[in-house]
């Protein structure tokens, strides 16, 4: 499971994130109401989160680097 996320793309990424809150959002329900069979899931799902988060942001980065030095040539470009 690890690894699995290297390979999707940036939009399924951050779709499989909003998947994952959801999934740890109502495992915390049910962890209040009392009906949770896996008490481990939680730490599971708050890492996998934790890994997309990683790779959205390293995605980020790596594209806000490739348009940060395209940046003042097309500003300069339109002077």
């Amino acid at each position: 499971m690890k690894n699995s996320f290297k390979e999707l793309k940036h939009d399924e990424l951050v779709a499989k994130r909003v998947e994952l809150r959801k999934s740890y959002f109502d495992f915390r329900f049910q962890a209040v109401v009392g009906h949770v069979e896996n008490p481990v899931q939680a730490r599971n799902l708050r890492r996998q989160i934790a890994r997309l988060e990683t790779l959205i942001n390293a995605a980020g980065a790596a594209g806000a680097a490739g348009s940060a030095g395209k940046a003042p040539a097309a500003a300069a470009a339109k002077k």
